[in-house]
């Protein structure tokens, strides 16, 4: 399957970069907690928690940086290094979130992109596909259509 790759309107990429980090940290983690909080296993949990997370959305210059803690993912202002950077396009991400698209084949095709603890990030993929989550429901519901609006998915 051919899919169109989404390239960021230049206008968007500078204003959206100009934006703190923490207001979208903070609306990824809500999202994530949403769509994660009955599906964190117990091993899942010690593996993540205390570790500084961050995902680099590359075409819009934007950070999304969290942590674990026994409640649920934190968002965070976070300066310090993280213990994993994830990174792609919005589109790749976008890719990813509906299953439309492979994270090895994006990581072999340096589409996707992971710095400091790799083994974390081969763990999370891992624990992440094991999880029975319906990713492409959570998209077509209404902020997920809103997203895929913004990046041309119709």
């Amino acid at each position: 399957m051919i899919v169109k790759r989404f390239v960021m309107p230049m206008l968007l990429k500078q204003a959206v970069s100009r934006m703190p980090s923490y207001p979208g940290s903070l609306c990824f983690v809500c999202a994530a907690n949403l769509a994660l909080k009955d599906h964190v296993t117990d091993e899942m949990s010690a593996m993540l928690t205390g570790k500084l997370l961050r995902l680099s959305v590359t075409d819009m210059g934007l950070d999304f940086n969290f942590l674990w803690t026994s409640g649920g993912f934190v968002a965070g202002w976070h300066t310090d290094a993280p213990d994993l950077v994830i990174s792609a396009t919005a589109h790749d991400f976008m890719l990813l979130a509906t299953r439309r698209e492979d994270p090895d084949t994006l990581f072999f095709n340096r589409r996707l992109l992971m710095e400091g603890d790799t083994e974390l990030g081969v763990l999370l993929k891992n624990a992440l596909d094991a999880l029975e989550l319906d990713i492409p429901a959570l998209v077509r519901s209404t902020p997920g259509r809103a997203l895929a609006a913004l990046f041309g998915k119709r």
